[in-house]
């Protein structure tokens, strides 16, 4: 029979192989950041975070807490929340990014500073959240209300998801519906559930009061979410959260700048001129569906600091890229002249003549075809 080897060997190997497994390796300069060391959870038990003890006030209107069922229903959206504690936390890290400035135009409104909870039940924060009805942005504007207050929303552009314009919007409608109603509580409803609908169950349950209405689901939840996202989001401690300043994301920083575009342009032409990347010049203006800028007047955010050049670059590079263009056809229509098809086409009378080969004062006739930039 062939000789047995010992034992040993083998058992210390796997000895000295699993220590060197807990041992950390030396660490090399620059390979990893050491992280900070990680701190062991401590919250408040759900049955103690829903004890609610009042007065509570919502934009300066009485919360009826001693009405058993406005009680109910407000612990039950706080359990709600409080349940999903890492929503709730990049809640309160995205207020660092969109609060202030959702406050500054409340204040310059002069309307309750409460209003900006609004904002955090509709969209969660997220400029880009859409919803299965077609409404879209942080504020979630349908189209229909988004034309009525002045925001574009077409196959090109769609000012729903650009933050800056469409708080400028809820505002002013909020302040409307405030107008139209008489009460804060209201305004919100009406802004969950349209005007008309909650016009129509005012005049049939001939009551006006939030807390006494039969309202949709969606809408008797609407306020008490607000409520309670205000509870967590004005004391996050109380309830167990424990982020630091720099835990909260930064307000965006950018340049304004007006364009005044004849022609569709490219974005990456203005991210050229801005001296960024294109994915800089898409993330500040989500308004922009496409890769194209539409003709007309816009406003532009450009990084921080990049404005004060912006149109000494931008001009040369727009006029290289209409070089690399081919004119279009446009066919004239009954009762056109040259004077008006130029004015349409952002071009000078003479620009238009020259393309064709045309006198000013040549004939056209419906049906030629013209050739326009």
């Amino acid at each position: 029979m062939p000789r047995r080897q010992p034992a040993f060997p083998l058992v210390a190997g796997l000895i000295l192989f699993c220590f060197a497994l807990l041992v950390p390796a030396p660490s090399r300069a620059g390979d990893i950041e050491m992280l900070a060391p990680m701190q062991t959870a401590a919250f408040p038990s759900l049955e103690s975070a829903i004890r609610i003890k009042g007065p509570l006030n919502f934009c300066g209107e009485f919360v009826p807490l001693h009405l058993p069922e406005v009680r109910e229903r407000l612990e039950k959206e706080l359990l709600l929340m409080l349940w999903d504690r890492a929503q709730v936390i990049l809640w309160l890290k995205r207020t660092g990014r969109y609060f202030p400035h959702i406050e500054t135009v409340l204040r310059g409104a002069r309307m309750p500073d409460d209003l900006k909870y609004i904002a955090v039940i509709e969209s969660a924060l997220k400029p880009k959240a859409g919803s299965s009805q077609g409404a879209r942005g942080i504020w979630q504007f349908i189209a229909s209300t988004a034309g009525n207050y002045d925001l574009t929303v077409d196959r090109f552009i769609d000012e729903r998801r650009n933050f800056y314009f469409a708080t400028r919007a809820a505002v002013s409608y909020l302040k409307d519906l405030h107008d139209r109603f008489g009460s804060w509580t209201l305004a919100c409803a009406g802004y969950n559930m349209g005007e008309q609908g909650l016009e129509k169950q005012i005049e049939m349950q001939e009551v006006k009061d939030y807390y006494h209405l039969h309202l949709p689901e969606e809408t008797q939840r609407y306020v008490l979410r607000a409520i309670a996202a205000k509870l967590i989001l004005t004391d996050p401690a109380r309830y167990g959260f424990d982020l630091h300043p720099d835990d909260y994301y930064k307000p965006g920083r950018f340049d304004r700048v007006k364009l005044r575009a004849k022609y569709p342009t490219p974005l990456t032409l203005v991210a050229k001129a801005a001296g960024t990347y294109y994915k800089t010049i898409r993330d500040l203006n989500p308004q922009f569906l496409g890769e194209i800028i539409p003709p007309g007047q816009h406003t532009l955010f450009l990084p921080e600091g990049s404005s004060g050049e912006f149109a000494e670059r931008y001009h040369p590079l727009m006029a290289k890229y209409r070089e690399t263009l081919k004119p279009e056809t446009y066919v004239v229509k009954q009762g056109d002249s040259l004077t008006e098809i130029a004015r349409q086409h952002d071009m000078s009378l003479y620009q238009l003549c020259k393309l064709n080969k045309l006198s000013r004062r040549a004939t056209i006739h419906p049906g030629q075809k013209l050739l326009v930039q």
